[in-house]
């Protein structure tokens, strides 16, 4: 691996795991208080304390680099909330970052805020804290997502995934694992609970080689205001594929056809004026590509991350194990479901 970026990268799946260790916590405990955010989804106590790990983490390491995430402590603020801030705070303190002092709730909040940045930076690090916080609610899939983006490229990657299996040829196999990626070098995976005290087990990853139609597997949102499921059966529909697709939640997806176990993920445009977030994808769309994969937009081209929070100059994110990639771009437009109509 490149020096350049060894360290962020181990900086990187360290802040995750740490953000994971008080997610699965939360999860254990989940009561049916949940903030409802402006914009109606669920933000829980998990959102906002896996977002100050991870910023924490960030500050320590790289007091100089701006974050981008998607989270604010405002919501914290408002009279009502007062039991969030507690469960957030209570939380991060029970990880014992700081084994001589509990942090206060400003210092938490002001973790959290780190990641206010909301302007195009040469280098800086996008954050989703929990992908997928109604698979999170459900207790099925969700992750934790960071990568780092440099001169407009991902360049670092680290995905946590609590829910799958770390080996998914065995139905007894146990559960979280993190994929990591540096542009240039390849995907790796490992087992979340391996923790500091032990060597990692780096294993690398790689996309299936599967070209067949009749044995070719697709994934896509479990909601359908992520991802337009019509246009999604009929794209299969037309490339002969039998399976059913498999939907679940958040960047999960990215996981499973960068290791082999789906080779398209489809995320189609709901409405022609929706632009991806940039942390829905950043982490994803790098483990895939260096897992031997493709990502692209639905009219092919390279995912842009140099215009602040959303990828406002793409529509859609085809997902692919590369081989199969040519064949869904052109029968997506042989289908009128791209370019003009979109664009």
């Amino acid at each position: 691996m490149s020096r350049q970026y060894e360290r962020e990268q181990s900086e990187a799946i360290q802040a995750v795991r740490q953000a994971t260790r008080l997610c699965l916590t939360v999860r254990a405990a989940l009561k049916p208080e949940v903030l409802d955010k402006r914009d109606k989804s669920p933000v829980t106590v998990a959102d906002f304390g896996s977002q100050a790990v991870i910023c924490r983490a960030l500050g320590i390491a790289f007091p100089d680099d701006p974050v981008l995430a998607e989270e604010d402590s405002e919501e914290l603020g408002r009279s009502g909330n007062t039991a969030i801030l507690d469960g957030v705070v209570g939380h991060v303190r029970a990880l014992e970052l700081d084994a001589d002092r509990n942090p206060s709730p400003a210092e938490v909040c002001g973790w959290i805020d780190r990641g206010g940045s909301s302007q195009y930076r040469d280098r800086f690090w996008t954050i989703d804290p929990i992908d997928g916080t109604k698979g999170f609610l459900r207790n099925e899939q969700y992750a934790v997502a960071l990568a780092l983006i440099v001169e407009g490229q991902v360049v670092v990657a680290a995905l946590s995934c609590p829910n799958l299996p770390v080996d998914s040829a065995s139905a007894a196999a146990s559960r979280g694992v993190i994929f990591a990626a540096v542009l240039g070098h390849g995907a790796i995976v490992v087992p979340l609970e391996q923790g500091e005290e032990r060597e990692p087990e780096f294993l690398p990853v790689q996309v299936s080689q599967r070209t067949d139609p009749a044995l070719l597997r697709f994934c896509e949102s479990v909601e359908s205001g992520h991802s337009a499921h019509g246009d999604a059966a009929a794209i299969a529909a037309r490339l002969g594929i039998v399976t059913p697709p498999v939907r679940m939640d958040s960047q999960a997806k990215y996981g499973i056809v960068a290791r082999g176990e789906a080779e398209i993920y489809l995320r189609m445009p709901t409405r022609a004026d929706y632009r991806e977030k940039i942390w829905d994808h950043a982490a994803g769309a790098l483990i895939v590509e260096e897992a031997g994969g493709t990502v692209t937009d639905i009219m092919g081209r390279p995912l842009d991350f140099r215009h602040g929070r959303e990828l406002s100059a793409n529509r859609g994110v085809i997902v692919t194990n590369g081989r199969s990639h040519a064949r869904v771009l052109e029968t997506l437009h042989a289908l009128g479901l791209g370019g003009e109509k979109l664009a």
